[in-house]
Formats: structure tokens, sequence, C-alpha cells
């Protein structure tokens, strides 16, 4: 790691201009191929899979994106009224000439379809636009045109309202994801200006963030063309990848900066900073990569792709700490330094730092009242992991969204004039061989017509070669409602083998709820071993780092306690709706089946970062002096200042998301600032550190045997030099016991 520093420093013009040319390299590579995202949630060898693949393959060609206008006229009007038919005729026309439309279904014809798209009251009606390809390919400039030629002061006259719906017309939906990077970003710079007291040092973690975050931003739009990448990846990428990249440069600004006050040269300080503190950095984010690639053990292409690109963002922004930032202090010089801290330097030479105010004052209360701590806030903790207890996952969709978005108002209107299942049908798809076949088929449809939960059946619709029809089943329920999914195993299980049998139709079901549903059950199934797997390679890598069994055991504890408050957080706001309209974030629905394992993956990753800064510190205390007390209180009062710091700069960053416009990236946001204040201010500053008092020596005990067997590793190695004066221990504690100073001997070196 110094050699890195030292040739970085060296050569500190072409350190930068090599990430700038790589910014810029990808930047252009990134606008020259576009976009290629897919959203598909499908999981082939699940029922809705093999419904998909059976559609696409009977009717082949047809697959375009389906979207909805809506329209709704004054209670003294009707749908069918001449002049309200005059203007949306028009309307549609205008959108079935526009570019990239393939064709125009509206409630002004003359079959039975037509006329089942004006509501009972004759208010409510609607028409399907079809795109010429799915919504994923869909040109964002296709999808306004067809929003501008439906809502326009023409169409809308005399009081009548035209809404648009689908997952084309989502994309039209205004996104405040750079507002939210700026103001992220800006919280952060105050912070560190606050932090160090100088401009230059503040702007340095910063800059090395936008860099290697803007780097992977493009890098993850190109890694879209060579595997399945969710649309919202690279927005969860800066997401992260702005969180730990600042975090990451400012523990390594502060470890050059604790060197320059020491009286060490400029190139010095900050080789020493990347050969300690840029070790842990690398650690950390090791942790939080190997976090993220254990949803692969999934084996679901959709999270595959999430997987690399957070992993491709923190593996950039750790190469960046390292790197980058070495060259960028060399280059600032003493200005990392405050005027005064230089000024100080100057007439008093360089002093060691001794812990002192608040952080000091708060490790000698922590060591002093560890039980009661402990309690209070393993009790907070339980407490706000109660509503993960009643975790839906499921169809999270235009219904969820902000009250104002024409989306939502569309979904709204159909629900109100059609029913809440209008918004989600279910897709019955069958394979036919024979004409017996295609008799069972109109018998299904009877079938169907007759189930309870289905408002209504449409007429069997077969392929040109007759060997595939296809029914829509509307239920009488909402998309994301339990009552649908019920319907859903009641239509598997029980209605369809009734009605198919004597034939030789293969059914399935499929639609929007039978995907998620689908896809909620093989998460669900695999969820205990992509756990296992993560908090089993977390304890490898901490048990390697501190040679202990009780570390990394604690460590998975208050893991999977962070991640289970941060997801009852999630479940208070999102799916029982605890202030989520007045937030902005649309109204209360379950929780997305892919959410959990992104989360969990994601903040078991991003807790393991404090878990090192904080245990790193302490155990370099406890190889010294053997003494278990003063370990834990020197490791926290002088790691809680630049941990509180970095906390309060990784909350501000991710609440910034939550202006994002997208659901789904607010959840995270909200997810991932829980659960960093709760990390950072309840388990890192109290409660792990009242159980390590309360452990004593016990908390770096490694059984003989293993320790011979295990590989010497060190994260961050002990600075070389005069140590500085600790406080001296508080009055009301007690001395290392003999058990505190004995466990070196098995255990250190």
């Amino acid at each position: 790691m110094a050699a890195i520093a030292r040739w970085c420093m060296r050569h500190r013009l072409v350190a930068v201009l090599l990430w700038l040319l790589a910014l810029g390299g990808s930047a252009v590579a990134a606008g020259t191929a576009g976009a290629a995202f897919s959203n598909h949630y499908e999981v082939p060898g699940t029922e809705s899979g093999r419904a998909h693949a059976l559609l696409r393959e009977g009717f082949h060609g047809q697959d375009g994106d389906t979207d909805t206008v809506v329209w709704r006229t004054p209670a003294h009007q009707s749908a069918r009224s001449p002049g309200v038919e005059q203007r949306m005729t028009r309307a549609l026309d205008a959108i079935a000439a526009l570019p990239g439309v393939g064709s125009v279904a509206g409630p002004y014809g003359s079959g039975p379809e037509s006329a089942a798209r004006i509501s009972r009251d004759g208010r409510t009606a609607y028409a399907l636009v079809t795109f010429g390809q799915p919504a994923d390919s869909v040109p964002k400039a296709q999808a306004k045109a067809v929003v501008a030629a439906a809502k326009n002061p023409t169409t809308e006259a005399d009081g009548l309202q035209v809404e648009l719906g689908g997952p084309a017309i989502g994309l039209t939906e205004a996104s405040g994801a750079h507002l939210a990077e700026v103001i992220g970003v800006g919280v952060a710079a105050v912070v560190l200006l606050l932090a160090f007291g100088s401009l230059a040092a503040s702007l340095l973690p910063i800059a090395t963030a936008l860099v290697s975050v803007g780097t992977a931003y493009f890098g993850i739009t190109l890694l879209g063309h060579a595997m399945a990448v969710a649309d919202f990846a690279p927005m969860l990428g800066t997401l992260i990848g702005l969180g730990v990249g600042i975090d990451y440069a400012l523990f390594l600004v502060t470890r050059h900066r604790k060197g320059l006050k020491g009286g060490l040269p400029v190139e010095q300080a900050a080789e020493r900073a990347v050969a300690t503190t840029g070790r842990a950095v690398v650690f950390a984010g090791a942790t939080v990569c190997i976090a993220l690639l254990g949803m692969l053990v999934l084996r679901l292409n959709f999270l595959n792709g999430v997987a690399i690109a957070a992993c491709l963002t923190v593996v950039l922004t750790v190469a960046a700490s390292v790197t980058l930032l070495p060259a960028l202090l060399s280059y600032i010089g003493m200005r990392a330094l405050s005027r005064r801290e230089r000024r100080t330097l100057a007439a008093e030479g360089p002093q060691p730092e001794t812990p002192t105010g608040f952080a000091a004052r708060w490790s000698a209360f922590v060591e002093r009242h560890p039980k009661p701590l402990g309690l209070v806030a393993a009790a907070a903790m339980v407490v706000l992991a109660l509503p993960t207890l009643s975790l839906h996952l499921g169809t999270s969709d235009q219904g969820n969204n902000p009250a104002g978005s024409t989306t939502r108002q569309a979904y709204d209107l159909l629900a109100e004039g059609f029913g809440p299942g209008a918004n989600g049908p279910l897709t019955v798809v069958a394979r036919l061989d024979g004409a017996g076949d295609r008799l069972a088929v109109t018998q299904l449809a009877e079938a169907l017509r007759t189930t309870e939960g289905v408002a209504s059946t449409g007429p069997a619709v077969f392929n040109r070669s007759g060997d595939t029809a296809v029914l829509s089943v509307v239920p009488d329920s909402a998309p994301q409602s339990r009552a649908t999914s019920e319907l859903v195993e009641r239509l598997r299980h029980t209605v369809i083998p009734r009605a198919g049998h004597g034939n030789t139709m293969a059914v399935h079901v499929g639609g929007v709820t039978a995907g998620y549903d689908d896809f909620a059950d093989v998460i669900v199934g695999k969820l205990p071993l992509f756990v296992g797997v993560v908090i089993t390679l977390g304890c490898l890598l901490l048990l390697l780092a501190f040679r202990s069994l009780g570390i990394p055991l604690k460590a998975a504890a208050m893991n999977v306690a962070a991640v289970a408050s941060s997801f009852g957080v999630v479940v208070a706001i999102f799916q029982w709706g605890w202030g989520s309209e007045r937030l902005g974030l649309g109204s209360a629905g379950p929780i997305e089946p892919f959410l959990p394992v992104i989360m969990v993956s994601v903040l078991f990753g991003l807790s393991m970062d404090y878990q090192v800064f904080l245990v790193s510190r302490m155990y370099e205390e406890w190889l010294e002096t053997g003494d278990n007390r003063r370990a834990v209180r020197v490791g926290l009062a002088e790691t809680s200042r630049v941990i509180n710091s970095a906390a309060v700069i990784m909350i501000s960053v991710f609440l910034a998301f939550v202006l994002s416009g997208d659901r789904i990236i607010a959840m995270f946001g909200i997810a991932l600032a829980a659960a960093v204040a709760l990390d950072a201010f309840v388990l890192r500053t109290l409660l792990v550190p009242a159980l390590m008092h309360l452990l004593g020596g016990a908390n770096w005990w490694l059984p003989g045997w293993l320790d011979r067997r295990l590989p010497k590793i060190s994260i961050e190695p002990a600075e070389p030099g005069p140590r500085a004066t600790l406080p001296a221990q508080q009055p009301g504690t007690h001395p290392a016991t003999s058990k505190d100073v004995a466990e070196p001997a098995a255990t250190s070196r």
C-alpha cells in the first residue's frame, strides 16, 4: 500500500489524468452505446415464467409494451357524448400516427371489446396504446410524445380529465435524481468543512467520490449491454458509491491530517495514511463487495446484474481512495490543515493528540455503565425491528406513485371506473393440441368467470396457428392485494386442474401479480442460504483480521440487528404508510420482492465498515497493553468522532435520494440512512462497547490450535514512533483483571 501511495504522489499528474481519462472515456462510451437496462423479474421454471415464455412464443412480435390513456368526464357528460368522442378520437388518432406506436385500441369501435372499455356509469373510458417494443427499449422521447398528444388544452376542454399510465409512460415521470445528488454532496461538503476547518481538505473526499462514482455510473450503463441490469442499478450504485466513497476518503484524510499535526512531511503523512488506514479501507470495501456478491448464490439474472453493478462502484471508490486521493493530498500540501492548525504547529511544534471533549467523556460513561446502556440500546433495536414481522412482499405498482403524478391518477381512475383488478389483470395462457383442447379452452373461460374473486374474464384469443390461446382474467381486488395472490393460487391448484381434466392442454397463469409472487417465493426460499453465506464470509474475514471468535460473532449479531431495525423503518413508512404521502413517496403498499436481498447485501457490507474502523483501533490497543477496558475506552474515544462524522455524511447522502422521485431508490435511501444511523449512534458507540466491557478478555479469545493454523494478516498496523498520551482511567473503573492481561499470550502476534 505504501508503494502505491509513493508512486501516485511522485507521478501525481499522471495519476489524476488517468482517473480523468477513465471518467471521460467511460462517459463517451456510455453516451455512444446508450442504455440497455432490463427489468424482467420473471424466473425461468416458475409458473409465471412459463406463461410469459409461451405467450412470447405463441404470439411472436406482439410483446410490445401496452400502456393506457384514461379519461373521465364531468358529472353532466358521458364518455359517449359526441363532443368527448370527437376530441378523444382525434387525440387517439394522433397517438397512433406517432413513431414507435404499433396500435391504439379505443372504446369507440363496434365490437364488444370496445364497449367494455367504457365504465358502467358511462363517465370513464380508456384506450390501449401498444408500442412496437418492450418498455425497457421505448425511448423516453416517444413516451413523452404520447403524453403530449393525449394531454393538451384542446383535449382536456370542458372539464374532461385525461391521464396516462403504464411502464413506458412511467419513464416520463419527473425525477429529482440529480437534485438528490447535489443536495447529498452539498451536505457532505458542509460536514467535512466543519470537521476539518480546511476548504481544501474538505473538497478532496468530494472530488475523489465524484470521479470514482461517475466512472462507475457510466460503467454500469455499459454493463447493461453485456448482461441483464435493472434500470435502477446506476442510481443505486451512485447512492452507495457517494456514501462509502466520501467516507473512505474522510478516514484517509483524517489519518493524513493526524500525521501532519505530528510533524510528518506531507508525502510521509500521506504514505503512512494509505499504509495504515488505507488497508482498513480496502478491507472494508472487500466486506461490502463480498456481501454484494453474495447475491450471486441466488442464481437470478435480475439480481446478478445489480450485484455486479454495485460491486463495481465500491471497487472503484476504494481504488480512487488509495490512488487518486494521495495524489490530490500531495497537491494541497499543508493546506490539509486549517490556518489555525498550521499556525499552532509552527509555533508550538508537533503535539500528541489526546482524545478530549465529548468523545472521551462518552467513552468513560459507557465504561462505567455498560449494563443499563446496553439494555437500553438492545431494547431500542428490538422495538424498531418489530414491524419487520409483518413484512409483505408483493407488487408495488403505479398505484403507489405520488398522488399528483399522471400514472397514479390514471391508476385511480381505472380502479374507480372498472374495479381495482383492472390495473393488473391475470394472463392465462394455454398450449393446445387439437380441436378438443380448443373446446376445453371455452369451458375453462366459463369456469374462470364463475370463480370467486374474478370480476370478469375476456374471450379466448387464439394465435394464427391455433396452438396457443390466452385469456385475460380481471380480479375483483387490486394487484398488490393479498386476495389477488390467493386468487392466483386458487386458479393454479384448483380451478385450472379441474377444468383441464380429460384434455391435453397445458395451462399457466401469468401477469403482474403472479410474476411478483413467483419471484418472491423463489427469493424467500433461497434467503436463508444467502444470509448464511454472507454472514459466514464476513465472519471469516473478521476472524482472520482480529484473531478472535467473539468479535466476528458480535459483528454478525449487530449486523442482523441493524438490518432488522432498518427493515422495520421501511415497513412502517412504505407498507404501513406512516408519513409516506406527506414525504412525497406515494401511498402504502407491499415491499418489492427483490428489495430484501439487495438491502441485506448493502446493509451488511456497510455495517461491517464501522465494525472494522472501531474494533481495529481497539485491537491495536489490546495487543499493546492487554487491558480490555483500556482498549475499548481508547478505541471508542479515538474513533467515535470520525465515525460519527462519516455517519452524518452517509445519512445525508442517503436521505437526499428520497427526492429522486423513484419509489425503489427512496426505499433504499431510507433503509440505508436508518441502518447507518442505528449502526453508528446506537450499535457501534453504545451496544458494542458495552458488550465488550461486559465480556472483558473473552472478546479476544481464540483457541490456540486455531490461532496456529490461521494465516497472519493485519488490517491497520500500528504507526511507528512514540504514542500519544492517553487519558487516565476514569474514577470508578477497575484495572484489568488477570484474565484481561493473560489472554494476549494465547491470541496475539
